[in-house]
């Protein structure tokens, strides 16, 4: 007769959002504005391309810091309408003004997005009372699942282990966007709660599997989406001999979207493919050829052609 240490008995997995999240940009005209038709085609091209099971509009890499509320309103209607039930859209909504961020999750709830990504109040820096009370706040008020993201390097504040099992008990923080760099502190929380944890760092993705995290939020995923999800999907299967292998080869493309701030590095690529993605707006200025020449290098390296 055998009895189960309860350490060794599987925990059922739940994944809100899926495996593949890409971090989209938000694509504008050559004037800057807005290019609402640039977007829908580009969801769809993530989506029907690359095999995302989601979309994260408005978060950084959309450059949420410089377009208007309005603007990401209408950014997340368009994309929700476009992609349908073939993918979810979850939003990101997270400011260092929690009423603000509060207003800006009801829009994304009434424009028809499936979740919100909430990051950590950023140059405030609140104490970690602070932290509980703004992700509560927001919770409380929105009827949408929401992921936390945990940027410490951009938000200048951690959100805490403790602080992290004390939210997972809300019923609407659902998931983890885990951008912290430390595996550790990872293993600690999903050994404690049920949160669906996602990686926040292209190059993690795989070692992040390993202490229970369930899939990524990407960047260079705008390129590399259909074998980052099959990297996780052979880790899920038990293969990780191939799980390792996409690992190495996407490596180069991994690190190389961020060579300078990912957003730029992302449009330049889209551009170089045909696909709709424009300039950035200020303060950040869009690729030399000197890195667009590292980027097509980049890819090269990972076996992905950029044109």
């Amino acid at each position: 007769m055998t009895h189960d240490h309860p350490v060794a008995a599987e925990r059922a997995v739940s994944r809100p959002f899926g495996r593949l999240l890409t971090a989209m940009v938000t694509p504008f005209t050559a004037d800057g504005s807005l290019d609402l038709d640039g977007a829908v085609r580009l969801a769809n091209h993530l989506v029907d391309e690359q095999g995302n099971d989601a979309l994260v509009l408005n978060g950084t890499t959309g450059e949420s810091p410089t377009t208007t509320d309005v603007e990401k309103e209408r950014l997340i209607r368009a994309v929700a309408e476009a992609i349908g039930d073939r993918a979810r859209v979850v939003a990101g909504v997270g400011t260092n003004d929690t009423r603000h961020t509060i207003e800006l999750a009801a829009a994304a709830e009434k424009a028809g997005a499936h979740g919100l990504l909430v990051v950590t109040p950023y140059y405030n820096k609140p104490p970690q009372s602070g932290l509980v009370r703004h992700f509560t706040a927001v919770a409380d008020t929105t009827g949408l699942p929401i992921m936390l993201y945990d940027i410490p390097h951009r938000a200048g504040v951690p959100i805490a282990t403790e602080t992290i099992v004390r939210l997972a008990e809300h019923g609407r923080i659902v998931a983890v966007k885990d951008a912290k760099s430390d595996l550790t502190a990872t293993s600690w929380v999903t050994s404690r709660t049920e949160l669906a944890y996602y990686s926040g760092e292209d190059s993690l993705t795989l070692p992040a599997l390993a202490v229970g995290c369930v899939g990524v939020v990407g960047t260079s995923t705008h390129f590399t989406g259909v074998l980052t999800k099959r990297m996780i999907e052979a880790y899920d299967a038990g293969d990780t001999g191939t799980a390792l292998a996409l690992h190495r080869r996407l490596l180069p493309l991994f690190t190389g979207i961020f060579r300078t701030q990912g957003t730029i590095l992302v449009k330049a690529g889209l551009a170089a493919k045909g696909l709709p993605a424009g300039p950035v707006r200020p303060p950040l200025v869009d690729a030399t050829d000197d890195e667009i020449a590292q980027l097509r290098a980049d890819c090269a390296a990972a076996g992905l052609e950029l044109p």
